[in-house]
């Protein structure tokens, strides 16, 4: 796909933070790692991706505000446009060289995701979007969700809160409803990336209880433009706003929300 400036300058900033991430999993035994919370690290690594597409994304666009996993929120002159920015989504794989993690990447306009990419330098895999344009993986391969029609057959991902947070009670009666029901749920430790895989057709569905914008805001919209249902664990709930998801194919939302919401 031939993408706008706008995503031309994120793919390229996401490409470079890629590289040092890559360098420094290569590394992982010798980084340097500080504790934010129970289960939530934060290494220089992190800390450095962050900085790179900083100086990269707003280096190019220097009036856009910025929200950042690790920065915080900074306002820009045009008050219309935002990057929102996870450095490394997946971050607990990444400090126990497990090889799935991402960078993920989205640009709002008024409010409105309008571009957005995931990058998983491990795989040099790069799912990307923009609003009305559909979703593409690398250079020429555009994404569609799995065309699977039943529950029975179906694969989810979810994110399994660890006990810090306030939502792992509910997850845990969300797994005992679902897994009777499908062929398997995968909680592989990155938002991001489900909902990439969500796209790709690789999993049927994807649902989480509690995210903050930067963890979900890129595949939120890669997932949609995949032909991804989306919704609020809760009826009319927007995931944006709450934090909670749900996404699947056509065929299998109604299903995989009426289980979800039984509870």
């Amino acid at each position: 796909m031939q993408g706008s400036a706008n995503l031309n300058i994120m793919m390229k900033a996401a490409r470079k933070a890629g590289r040092s991430l890559v360098k420094d999993f290569r590394e992982v035994e010798n980084l340097q790692v500080s504790m934010k919370g129970a289960g939530d690290f934060v290494s220089k690594a992190d800390i450095e991706a962050e900085r790179i597409l900083k100086e990269e994304l707003m280096g190019a666009r220097p009036n856009y505000g910025w929200l950042g996993e690790e920065g915080g929120e900074e306002a820009g002159s045009d008050p219309t446009r935002r990057w929102i920015v996870d450095p490394l989504d997946g971050g607990t794989n990444f400090l126990h060289a497990l090889p799935h993690w991402a960078i993920s990447i989205a640009l709002e306009h008024k409010g409105q995701i309008v571009s957005a990419v995931v990058f998983d330098a491990a795989k040099d895999e790069m799912f990307y979007a923009e609003r009305g344009a559909g979703a593409w993986l690398n250079d020429s391969k555009r994404l569609r969700v799995s065309g699977r029609r039943r529950m029975v057959e179906a694969v989810f991902a979810t994110g399994i809160p660890f006990a810090a947070k306030r939502t792992l009670p509910a997850t845990l009666k969300d797994l005992a409803r679902v897994m009777p029901e499908c062929a398997g749920v995968r909680h592989l430790g990155s938002s991001s990336l489900d909902m990439a895989y969500v796209a790709a057709g690789r999993f049927e569905g994807y649902w989480e209880r509690e995210l903050n914008l930067w963890d979900m805001a890129a595949g939120y919209l890669i997932a949609k433009e995949a032909g991804a249902l989306v919704d609020g664990v809760r009826e009319g709930q927007d995931p944006l706003e709450s934090g909670s998801i749900i996404c699947a194919n056509n065929e299998i939302f109604s299903g995989f929300t009426r289980i979800l919401r039984a509870g």
